[in-house]
């Protein structure tokens, strides 16, 4: 179904990627309109309305839904229950691909079902549980909580079978996950539009310092071009699988064995945000156009290669400096409050 410029989309979720799809929105002729339960969001910013009220509230959520043409999401821990709130209103990408996402343990066997390679794991939901993973699969390994969690937060590393005695399980639904060796991360990050349609963006190589993505560049290295072709052949199992619409991001790792699949993220990702100066179209616009059933855009380089780095945290910088390279292209966020780990915007260089 073709949603027509004009109408309004509405983003579930308040943050910087849903300030960036607000933009390409707006850029194509929509307005929109965000919910989002935190009343400090940058997203609403730059949209034509803003609803606050927690997740929950069914009578927001349909008040919300009644004025939207389109819903979509910016992250992918919207909790999918009250989204029946939205009644015939059209939610992409669908709620099968949260409920997927949102448990790594259901994520992991979706994908191996599909023919994918994870890492060894194990669901811990006890102390006996952790035990025995630790026997089956060994140390080093990283026990993750299954739901939430994300840029390093709900993960903790056991390099020694010791170290799992000061590890508080805390009742939460947990996997242990061994350590992969892998010579490089990289991201499949692809559009699909509403009539199965597929495009890909050049796999970027990560760079992730303390659990955070740090830094990502495209064209990749020769480790990761040999894998890449692999990779998508999983990622796009996975999204007709889903019958998935709009842009999704999946996280690899390079090894000897080859592409192992770490996550999936249901939205446009930070390993993207390169595409918006360093693509013919960006992740936010092929976005927009495939949850409205427009034809996707061309998703080739616009530079020779394309760097981006994320700013992190309460660092200060130069921006003028940044500024004085005309190779660069700053995104600040707009967030008041800076502190250690929070994403506070990102540069972009391209390279001719």
């Amino acid at each position: 179904m073709m949603i027509p410029p004009g109408e309004t989309i509405g983003i579930l979720g308040g943050g910087q990627l849903g300030r960036m799809l607000a933009k390409a929105a707006a850029q194509l002729g929509y307005r929109v309109h965000v919910f989002a339960p935190e009343a400090d969001s940058v997203a609403a910013e730059v949209c034509a309305r803003f609803t606050c009220a927690p997740w929950d509230d069914t009578r927001a959520m349909a008040e919300f839904a009644a004025d939207c043409a389109v819903v979509t999401y910016e992250f992918e821990n919207v909790p999918v229950a009250p989204l029946k709130a939205l009644g015939n209103v059209p939610l992409h990408p669908n709620a099968r691909a949260l409920e997927v996402a949102q448990d790594r343990l259901n994520e992991k066997e979706f994908v191996e079902a599909l023919g994918g390679r994870t890492a060894p794991y194990m669901a811990v939901d006890t102390r006996e549980d952790l035990d025995e993973a630790l026997v089956r699969i060994g140390s080093p390994g990283i026990l993750k909580t299954r739901r939430e969690g994300y840029d390093g937060k709900g993960q903790w590393r056991i390099s020694y079978d010791h170290e799992a005695e000061g590890v508080s399980l805390s009742g939460q639904a947990m996997v242990f996950e061994g350590l992969v060796r892998f010579s490089a991360e990289f991201s499949v990050i692809l559009a699909r539009g509403q009539d199965g349609s597929v495009v890909f963006w050049d796999s970027a190589e990560n760079v992730h310092e303390h659990g955070i993505l740090a830094r990502s560049t495209a064209p990749a290295s020769a480790a990761v071009l040999a894998q890449v072709d692999e990779a998508r052949a999983l990622a796009k199992k996975v999204a007709d699988a889903l019958g998935y619409v709009g842009v999704a991001a999946f996280e690899f790792f390079a090894t000897e064995q080859g592409p192992v699949f770490n996550e999936m993220a249901p939205r446009v990702h930070n390993s993207g945000h390169w595409t918006i100066e360093g693509a013919v179209t960006s992740q936010f616009e092929n976005h927009i156009r495939a949850i409205c059933g427009l034809p996707l855009g061309d998703t080739r380089l616009a530079a020779t290669r394309v760097e981006m780095r994320n700013v992190i945290g309460d660092a200060a910088e130069d921006w003028a400096e940044v500024l004085s390279d005309p190779a660069n292209h700053l995104h600040l966020y707009g967030k008041a409050a800076a502190r250690p780990g929070r994403k506070m915007g990102h540069v972009t260089r391209l390279i001719f």
